[in-house]
């Protein structure tokens, strides 16, 4: 499923700095009753992000007041780690998350990203030091900022450095463009079928004699 492309983007972001965050976390599974990926951002976290009774906390960061608009969310170590279900991206994104910035993730959870216009972006343990540490006591109107900029694959910071960051090259062609696997298999439909009409596969024979 197509996304928006991925443009230059600054923005305030959450911090949740857990480590080993699994995806029955993100969203746990009684909700993974549905194929749509729209209309999951209320159940990404749930079970952290409200009470008993259905009521916000008050103490988790995305409820907080900070968060409103925040397109990238900084979480801890092995994040995405679990099971391979799709959903926890598609709450993600759903919640108004662009990228997630970690020092490790799940393979599995990264694959999926990928696939569902969601930008991982993986970090040294310094970079994660100075966003933790930037957004710790701030006010409403003194939120920290990044900007990601996925052409020169760099990520500045609050304090004014620029780190860079790895992406695989097909998947960074997909993002920005805001396609993914399947729709550059179908934009090259033509070209296939043009090798496929030029490269007539071999005709096997069996000899006569032969035996089983």
């Amino acid at each position: 499923m197509p996304s928006m492309p991925f443009e230059p983007l600054t923005t305030s972001y959450v911090v949740l700095a857990n480590d080993n965050i699994d995806t029955d976390q993100i969203i746990p599974a009684r909700f993974l009753t549905t194929i749509q990926r729209s209309g999951l951002g209320d159940l990404a976290f749930h079970d952290w992000r409200y009470d008993a009774s259905g009521a916000p906390r008050r103490d988790f960061p995305l409820n907080a007041e900070a968060a409103v608009g925040a397109r990238v969310l900084v979480a801890g170590r092995n994040f995405g780690c679990g099971s391979s279900r799709e959903h926890a991206v598609w709450a993600l994104t759903g919640a108004g998350f662009r990228a997630v910035i970690s020092t490790a993730f799940a393979d599995i959870f990264r694959g999926n990203a990928l696939g569902n216009g969601l930008l991982p972006v993986e970090v040294d343990d310094d970079t994660m030091q100075v966003l933790v540490r930037a957004a710790e006591g701030r006010l409403q109107s003194e939120r920290p900022r990044v900007a990601i900029d996925l052409r020169s694959q760099e990520l500045a910071l609050p304090n004014g450095s620029v780190v860079t960051f790895a992406i695989a090259p097909f998947a960074k062609h997909c993002l920005l463009r805001g396609v993914d696997e399947l729709d550059v298999l179908v934009d090259a439909s033509a070209d296939v079928d043009r090798y496929e009409a030029s490269h007539h596969a071999p005709v096997s024979t069996i000899p006569q004699d032969a035996t089983t």
